[in-house]
C-alpha cells in the first residue's frame, strides 16, 4: 500500500508540473485571448485542459485542424470540439488540404501552421499554445543530428517563435500521462503516430529505444543539448544581427569569425522566408570570404544569393528570373482582379502556408515602391483569399506538388522589351518559388 501511495503522490506532483509550466508561459504572454492547438492526443489535450483551468474558459479558444489524412479525422475533430465546449471554452475546426509530397509529415505541418496563423488573425489571438513536449524536443535533436545540422539546428524546437508558444517543452511524457489520468481527459490517437514510413515515428519506435540501451537518460541528455544550443544561439545571434540584413557588405562581414558570418546569413535568409541548411551556409560563406570580380550567384531552393563586387543580395527566383504579366483567370473562381490594398495578407508558396502582409512581402522582395503601388492581385470572391499577387507569385494553397493536384503557376516570357512581358496562369508540374 505504501508503494501505491508513493506512486500516487508522484503522479500528482508530475501532473502539477503541467499546470505550473502553462501558468509560467501565460504570465510571460500577458492577457488576451489564447488559442490552443489541439489534435486530441494526450499532449495537446493536457495543454488545452491546463490552459482552461489557469486562464479561464472565456480566455481560451481550442483550435483543431482536420488534415483529412485518415477516415476518422473529422470525427476526432468533432469530439475535441464537443469536449472543449463542455468545458466552457470556444472551439473551432479548420479543414486543410495536405499536399502530397516526399515528406507527408512536413506537408501536414506546413498546412497546419498556415491554418493556425490564419485563425490567429481572424480571432485576434495574442498567442497560440502548441503541445510539443520534452519527447518531441529530444526526437527533433536526434533527427537533425542524423540528417546533418549545424550548431543552430541543435537548438531544435524553440519555446517561442512569433505567436507560437510551447509551454510543455521541458515536460516529459510521464507528467502528461499523469495529468490526463488525474483529470480523466479523453484522448484519441493519430494513426500517423504508428506509420513507420514517417521519420519521426521510426526515430521514436526504433532509434530512441536502441540508444537508450547505451544511455537510459537519453531524452534528458538531448533536451539539455537543445537548451545549451539555444543559449549559444542567443549569444551568437546578438553578434550576428548587425550584419543580418540584405544587402550585406561582404568585406565587413568577412572580418567576423565564421560562426557569426554563417549565422548572419542564416538570419538574413530567414527574415525573408528562405530555408537553408549547413551546406548552403558553407557555400554562401565562400562567396562572402572569397572576393571575385563581376557577379557570382548560388541557387538555394526557392532563392538566388548573388555577390556583385562587395554586395551580397538575395532574391526569390520568381523576382530574379521573371517579371509578371497580364493575369488570366484560372478555373475555380469566381475571382476579383484588383490593385492590392494596405492590410492585404497572403500565404505565398515560398512561406509554406505562413500568412504575411503583402506590404511586407513586397519589401522582402525589394520591389520598388513605385512599382508595387500598381501591383495586381487575384482574389477568390467566395472566401476573399488572395490566390496570386504580382511580384510575389501564387498562394500556398494553389501550389502544385508532385503533379498530384491542379494548381496555378506563373509561366513567364519576355516580349518586345515590355516591363510586364506576357504570361499566363496555367497548370504546371513543379511548384514555383
Amino acid at each position: 500500500m505504501a508503494r501505491t501511495a508513493t506512486s500516487s503522490n508522484e503522479d500528482l506532483r508530475r501532473g502539477s508540473d503541467v499546470e505550473r509550466a502553462v501558468g509560467r508561459a501565460l504570465a510571460k504572454i500577458g492577457s488576451g485571448l489564447y488559442g490552443v492547438a489541439c489534435s486530441g492526443g494526450a499532449d495537446s489535450m493536457a495543454l488545452a485542459a491546463a490552459a482552461i483551468r489557469i486562464a479561464g474558459a472565456a480566455h481560451v479558444v481550442v483550435l483543431t485542424i482536420d488534415h483529412g489524412l485518415s477516415s476518422t479525422s473529422a470525427a476526432v475533430c468533432e469530439r475535441v470540439v464537443v469536449w472543449a465546449r463542455s468545458q466552457g471554452a470556444a472551439a473551432v475546426v479548420r479543414r486543410v488540404e495536405v499536399a502530397r509530397r516526399a515528406s507527408l509529415e512536413a506537408a501536414a505541418r506546413d498546412a497546419r501552421y498556415g491554418a493556425l496563423e490564419q485563425l490567429a488573425d481572424e480571432l485576434g489571438l495574442v498567442a497560440i499554445l502548441v503541445g510539443h513536449t520534452a519527447r518531441d524536443q529530444a526526437e527533433t535533436v536526434l533527427m537533425r543530428l542524423v540528417r546533418g545540422t549545424g550548431p543552430a539546428g541543435l537548438a531544435a524546437i524553440p519555446a517561442r517563435r512569433g505567436r507560437f508558444v510551447r509551454p510543455l517543452l521541458l515536460i516529459d511524457r510521464d507528467a502528461i500521462d499523469a495529468y490526463v489520468g488525474k483529470h480523466a481527459l479523453p484522448t484519441w490517437d493519430d494513426p500517423m503516430n504508428e506509420d513507420l514510413a514517417i521519420t519521426r515515428v521510426r526515430v521514436r519506435r526504433e532509434l530512441m529505444p536502441m540508444l537508450r540501451r547505451e544511455n537510459p537518460q537519453l531524452q534528458a541528455a538531448l533536451v539539455r543539448l537543445a537548451g545549451s544550443a539555444a543559449e549559444w544561439l542567443e549569444v551568437i545571434d546578438a553578434l550576428a544581427r548587425p550584419f543580418a540584413q540584405f544587402p550585406i557588405a561582404c568585406t565587413r562581414l568577412a572580418a567576423q569569425p565564421a560562426a557569426i558570418r554563417k549565422r548572419a546569413t542564416s538570419l538574413a535568409l530567414d527574415a525573408i522566408g528562405i530555408d537553408c541548411d549547413a551546406v548552403h551556409l558553407d557555400a554562401i560563406d565562400r562567396l562572402v570570404t572569397n572576393p571575385s570580380a563581376g557577379e557570382v550567384a548560388i541557387d538555394i531552393r526557392e532563392a538566388r544569393v548573388v555577390r556583385r563586387y562587395d554586395q551580397l543580395t538575395c532574391e526569390p527566383r520568381s523576382v530574379a528570373e521573371a517579371r509578371p504579366g497580364p493575369l488570366v483567370e484560372p478555373s475555380g473562381g469566381p475571382y476579383e482582379r484588383r490593385i492590392w490594398q494596405p492590410g492585404d495578407r497572403m500565404r505565398p508558396a515560398r512561406l509554406k502556408g505562413r500568412s504575411r502582409k503583402l506590404s511586407d512581402l513586397f519589401g522582402d522582395a525589394k520591389i520598388p515602391r513605385a512599382i508595387r503601388a500598381e501591383a495586381r492581385v487575384l482574389v477568390r470572391t467566395t472566401d476573399h483569399v488572395i490566390v496570386f499577387a504580382e511580384h510575389i507569385g501564387v498562394a500556398h494553397e494553389s501550389v502544385l506538388l508532385d503533379g498530384e493536384r491542379e494548381s496555378l503557376a506563373l509561366t513567364p516570357t519576355r516580349t518586345g522589351g515590355s516591363f510586364w512581358g506576357e504570361s499566363a496562369l496555367q497548370p504546371r508540374g513543379k511548384a514555383p518559388c
